[in-house]
């Protein structure tokens, strides 16, 4: 036993995680798991006990990386055939049968929800070669599980909920993830807490909706959610992502504007502009509503910056309807914009309708979309020169001809533009008074101020 315990802790991991935020957690759950059970975290694959591939599998170009990324690390078993090559997340609960069949050199395949017994299942008997662990069990992250935070020191996702109750009809996640679950007040106000000890300052709430949180069951609300967050004391920044449009309610405008600690920023994916496209997605939102919620949004919080994403090139989408989707960006005129081209996906809705769009509309439209967002970024950076404003520095530069590189507030981690320093005295890790001297398409050049 004692000779065991000694090979495990010499065991060394590498694993990738791709996709979005709610998959980057999923990721430092693993990662916690294994290093409990005894393993190594190593930074590159080759040399490795065993690789971890956490994928991806919302739309054709994730797929695509997914399998690029497994195909690769599969590779490193010509020199290494010892190594463990580990499947887990999106892919794998959704393309199981298939992936075991065409991809003979992954030993391991874990859906999502059971890759939490990962330590387990890679040292089980009954784990041979090409095993499937996927099944359904309304797997529910909690405080208590091991997780190890890579975004940053100062700054961290938190998971509040699995799944999803919409059923928007180009999205296969409901199927993937199954239905909403969301976690209980305490659990997340735990874990929070236990980030903040560790010295996060920052914190961003993610679900597949922030706003349905709790509805599945009508037991709590968002708003009973952030009005114990906001209790924490040494938590600085509260930021809500991926907000639908339809459950803003006025009590929680009302209690965003008026909380210091819940930044001005707010994920408000609109998906469209045009209503017959709209109800077409299976979306429970009109154009007139939205524009409604974001102009009294914007009445309640004048400096608020609203981010969303939308899609082009669902099927049948008319240029009419696409003139639509041009006039509501330029209309409400949006602080951060995402677009998307439609990804046909079997097993939804729109993926088994008519008049799919060609590519090349898509890429088109997608172009011009960002090309109108460009122009409406610079316009709203250029208020900020001039001006002092708290960043949140992350650390050094290291894309860029200066220093030092940070956020905004009203800038969230991955997705928007950044602040650069120029100089010091810079403190990372902290918020820091910056004077903004510069500013470009997506990002802001300043100094720190005493």
């Amino acid at each position: 036993m004692a000779g065991e315990n000694l090979s495990n802790l010499c065991r060394k991991v590498h694993l990738v995680s791709l996709g979005c935020s709610r998959n980057r957690v999923d990721s430092e759950v693993m990662v916690g798991t294994l290093l409990r059970d005894g393993w190594r975290s190593v930074e590159e694959a080759e040399g490795a006990d065993a690789v971890v591939v956490n994928t991806c599998g919302f739309i054709a170009s994730a797929k695509e990386e997914s399998i690029d990324t497994i195909l690769s690390m599969a590779e490193l078993k010509k020199t290494n055939p010892a190594m463990k090559l580990i499947v887990t997340g999106c892919l794998t609960q959704r393309y199981k049968t298939q992936l075991a069949k065409g991809l003979p050199e992954v030993d391991l395949f874990i859906g999502t929800d059971e890759f939490s017994r990962i330590g387990e299942l890679i040292d089980s008997p009954t784990s041979t070669t090409g095993a499937i662990h996927a099944k359904r069990t309304n797997y529910l992250y909690n405080e208590d599980m091991p997780r190890v935070n890579t975004l940053a020191a100062h700054s961290a996702y938190v998971k509040v909920a699995e799944g999803c109750q919409h059923n928007c009809a180009f999205c296969i996640i409901p199927a993937i993830r199954g239905k909403l679950r969301s976690r209980p007040v305490h659990s997340v106000v735990k874990e929070v807490m236990q980030l903040v000890d560790s010295g996060v300052q920052e914190i961003n709430l993610i679900a597949q909706d922030l706003a349905a949180y709790g509805r599945e069951t009508g037991d709590t609300n968002l708003l009973e959610l952030l009005r114990a967050l906001v209790k924490i004391e040494d938590l600085r920044w509260i930021r809500l992502l991926y907000v639908y449009p339809e459950n803003i309610s006025d009590e929680f405008l009302e209690f965003f504007a008026k909380e210091e600690k819940i930044v001005k920023y707010l994920d408000i994916p609109v998906q469209h502009g045009s209503n017959s496209l709209l109800k077409r997605m299976n979306r429970d939102v009109t154009r007139e509503e939205i524009i409604a919620t974001v102009k009294k949004l914007r009445a309640m919080v004048p400096t608020v910056a609203i981010r969303t994403s939308v899609m082009v090139g669902f099927p049948g989408e008319t240029q009419e309807e696409y003139e639509d989707l041009k006039s509501l960006v330029k209309e409400l005129k949006f602080e951060h914009l995402g677009c998307f081209t439609y990804s046909q996906e079997e097993g939804t809705v729109a993926g088994r309708m008519p008049d799919q769009i060609d590519e090349s509309t898509k890429q088109e439209r997608m172009a011009e979309i960002m090309e109108i967002q460009k122009g409406i970024s610079r316009e709203k950076l250029r208020r900020f020169v001039g001006k002092r404003i708290p960043v949140l520095v992350a650390g050094p530069s290291e894309e860029s001809e200066f220093v030092w590189q940070g956020r905004m507030s009203v800038q969230a981690p991955e997705v928007d533009g950044l602040v650069y320093l120029n100089d010091g005295p810079v403190k990372a890790g902290q918020i820091q008074m910056v004077e903004i001297t510069d500013s470009y398409e997506y990002d802001l050049v300043g100094h720190v101020v005493q």
